[in-house]
């Protein structure tokens, strides 16, 4: 992705972004704080005015798009914090796992990790406040409740990464 940025004497600032489709997202800031979105389709066509907004929203749709109130998911596994140090993750089994045809007494995740496994999700089912006998699968998904540190530990476990 390219940006370009020009000054636009006695308005402001224009940036332009090259999106993946080989068309143009063009920001004009104002001196004034207002933003106008336009969308070229090609190097030379004429933009598009998408929609303008006063200086306080756009900057608060910028902080929205930032990620300053929410991270998207980056990969199969999801972190929730629950206050403190304590967390609630989600880890699929992978493929090839020695987890694999395992129960969770044998596997031991508790003692290896110090997370506590209390739910396998297996496609349709789930399993709520599984017990030592509870055989994994490859393909499962564990939700682990515990420290920081210790859910760490469980997904490095679990995935083998």
């Amino acid at each position: 992705m390219t940006v370009y940025e020009s000054d636009l004497p006695g308005v402001g600032k224009k940036h332009e972004i090259e999106l993946g489709d080989g068309s143009r997202l063009v920001v004009v800031t104002h001196n004034t704080g207002k933003r106008e979105v336009f969308r070229r389709v090609d190097e030379d066509a004429d933009s598009e005015k998408l929609f303008e907004l006063p200086d306080r929203l756009a900057r608060q749709v910028g902080t929205i798009l930032e990620g300053a109130y929410f991270q998207p998911v980056r990969s199969q596994s999801i972190e929730t914090l629950l206050g403190g140090d304590t967390l609630i993750e989600w880890v699929e089994i992978p493929e090839e796992s020695d987890l694999d045809g395992k129960t969770l007494g044998e596997a031991d995740l508790r003692q290896e990790t110090g997370a506590n496994v209390v739910l396998v999700q297996r496609g349709e089912t789930t399993i709520t406040n599984p017990g030592g006998d509870t055989e994994l699968r490859a393909g499962d998904t564990l939700l682990a409740v515990g420290p920081r540190e210790a859910c760490r530990t469980f997904q490095s476990l679990v995935t083998g990464e």
